[in-house]
């Protein structure tokens, strides 16, 4: 697919661009490529673009936002759209935060979050949907929603040995597929997930790592984190270099080591790259450890940080109010 034909169905449909708005999308220069495949389908679709490139130093990782994109955010007009064409380190994960927060505070303008987007993505991964294909997988997370009303505990199962409970009683599941005009929540992108913030310390049990990680990628070697009471307590990989940025990343305040997402991929195109912002959008179920104050209803993980673990074919068994309990993935595979 052609990547400007691919941004503008991702415009279209999940953020639902229509002709007239305004659009800024925020680029890193190691990214100026893919800002361009979007700023030329942000303007087939009529939209009022402007590319703000910003100067990304290699050996450094950003921590504040650049004044030019304050002043650009802040100003008395703020466009409809955002969307944030970024490098994806673990490292600059406080910075991505801080940039969208700034972007969704007055709740008027919608987000497309793209830490770590290839060009690859948008010709040949999660973000070549047709429009039909988007149609189809915001379909699929609505069914899935639906079986998810009323649930209060997920039990987790893989054959790497990854097994835990955590609780979702009085959290609200939502999806990325499709923008909430209600809370005017921003989403990455390329979409895929059924998410939620589970009750910040109830997750009990292990969980391996034995796909991806956030900031890490594609894993040869698995990562084992122990949670009791929703908080990290030991981990553990054969790999030093990646053990090192796992208890970097849950050393950056308190919160980092507590849970804060559990969500299932299913985006079709998804596949298992480099950058985890596509790896998790696979057919599987990941868990992240830190912030997740801007998940709509009730949430407590205001850590600076949020790093995702990916699990390959579990089965997730939920337990609804009434005491009834339903598989709702078998060995990675959803069943709706």
């Amino acid at each position: 697919m052609k990547p400007e034909v691919a941004a503008a169905n991702a415009l279209e449909s999940v953020l639902e661009a229509r002709p007239g708005e305004s659009v800024l999308i925020v680029c890193d220069d190691v990214r100026e490529e893919v800002g361009r495949a979007f700023a030329k389908g942000a303007m087939s679709l009529g939209l009022w673009t402007r590319l703000l490139i910003l100067k990304t130093s290699p050996d450094e990782f950003r921590t504040e936002v650049p004044p030019q994109l304050v002043e650009m955010i802040n100003a008395p007009h703020a466009p409809d759209i955002f969307i944030n064409i970024l490098r994806g380190p673990a490292q600059e994960t406080p910075f991505r935060i801080k940039i969208i927060k700034l972007e969704t505070r007055k709740r008027r303008s919608r987000l497309g979050h793209c830490p770590g987007i290839t060009m690859d993505m948008l010709t040949e991964g999660a973000l070549s949907l047709t429009r039909e294909e988007n149609a189809d997988m915001q379909e699929k997370a609505r069914n899935l929603l639906a079986l998810l009303q009323d649930v209060e505990t997920v039990h987790v199962t893989a054959p790497g040995g990854t097994d835990f409970t955590l609780s979702v009683k009085g959290r609200t599941w939502f999806t990325d597929t499709a923008i909430d005009w209600k809370t005017m929540k921003w989403m990455n992108l390329p979409t895929g997930e059924v998410l939620v913030g589970p009750v910040e310390t109830s997750m009990n049990g292990v969980l391996v790592a034995d796909v991806a990680a956030g900031g890490i990628g594609p894993l040869k070697t698995p990562i084992t984190i122990k949670v009791e009471n929703g908080k990290v307590v030991d981990v553990q990989s054969d790999d030093k270099e990646i053990l090192k940025v796992v208890l970097d990343t849950q050393a950056t305040d308190k919160m980092a080591k507590y849970v804060g997402e559990f969500a299932f991929g299913l985006n079709p195109r998804a596949r298992l790259v480099e950058e985890f912002l596509e790896c998790e959008k696979v057919s599987a179920i990941h868990v992240a450890f830190g912030n997740n104050m801007d998940y709509p209803g009730v949430t407590a993980n205001n850590s600076a940080t949020h790093q995702d673990f990916l699990v390959d074919r579990p089965t997730v068994e939920v337990t609804y109010s009434d005491g009834r309990k339903r598989i709702v993935m078998r060995d990675g595979e959803l069943v709706l």
